[in-house]
């Protein structure tokens, strides 16, 4: 290591999210200005009401003959459910000394790491703020599956609550599983992971970090959490910089520098949410 004040400052190490994670193409990204949109959003569900099936009466075999074939079938509706989505904020903080750094390079540092971390940021959101807290656990009493029998279990809900296209979400450090069963394939034409019944599968970092369950209960040693939900619709809102000029951003007290850079994120889907707990380690 070179003495101190020797070696030669350089530009940061840059990087790119993961290809496969909450930005990656299974969500619908929409960059919105309307405030009003970015303090979160409701609509009326749609396809989480089951498509009956039903027969005339008059066109079967009950009808025939003198008695009466009773009471016809009567079609049923279904009132959709009013659906909600918060809003939350994703944040990145630059902090040096004022004497080391401009606020041009804080600031372009600040907005970087918000561009680097931005995504496992929002999938931390979503599973603090949606995941953890309206899933419904399938895991059995017995205890954690294997991935191939969670992703059964996770595509079975879903298609028996919605039927649509959904989206899988599975944390970073359980992705490598994915391949020992072939339970994923890329798809050439988006270069999106589906699983075999075509659900839209997001790896993300963010549910890595966290890996909690239902509850916001922490996983077990060796075992991580999967959740399934219908598909993604993201509002982002321009990137603040805070403070917006040089002056404030100097700490008078430490004459430290401290820049921000924020965005508030409204991540919505709809239907039920599912989630297994599967064994990591054999």
């Amino acid at each position: 290591m070179p003495p101190a004040g020797l070696s030669k400052a350089v530009q940061a190490i840059g990087g790119s999210p993961l290809p496969h994670g909450i930005l990656g193409g299974c969500a619908t990204v929409q960059d919105v200005e309307d405030p009003h949109e970015l303090m979160g959003v409701e609509w009326l569900a749609l396809g989480c009401c089951p498509v009956l099936v039903w027969q005339d009466p008059c066109l079967t075999d009950e009808s025939l003959g003198d008695e009466s074939p009773g009471a016809p079938q009567e079609k049923e509706f279904c009132r959709p459910q009013k659906e909600h989505a918060e809003a939350f904020t994703v944040i990145a903080g630059s902090e040096c000394s004022a004497l080391d750094w401009s606020y041009k390079e804080a600031r372009a540092h600040a907005e970087a790491a918000l561009e680097l971390g931005e995504q496992a940021g929002i999938e931390a959101g979503f599973m603090r703020l949606k995941l953890t807290r309206d899933a419904v656990d399938l895991t059995p009493p017995e205890g954690p599956l294997s991935i191939a029998q969670g992703v059964a279990v996770l595509e079975g809900c879903l298609a028996e609550s919605y039927g649509g296209v959904g989206t899988l979400h599975v944390p970073a450090g359980a992705a490598a599983l994915l391949g020992c069963c072939n339970l994923v394939k890329e798809d050439p034409a988006t270069g999106n992971l589906e699983t075999l019944a075509g659900n839209c599968v997001v790896i993300g970092a963010g549910y890595s970090e966290l890996n909690v369950g239902p509850g916001g209960i922490p996983a077990e040693p060796g075992t991580a959490w999967l959740y399934i939900t219908g598909p993604l619709v993201i509002r982002r809102g321009p990137v603040d910089v805070i403070p917006d000029r040089p002056g404030p951003s100097v700490n008078i007290r430490n004459n430290d520098r401290q820049v921000l850079a924020e965005r508030t994120v409204v991540v919505a889907t709809t239907c039920t949410v599912c989630a297994v707990q599967i064994r990591v380690c054999e």
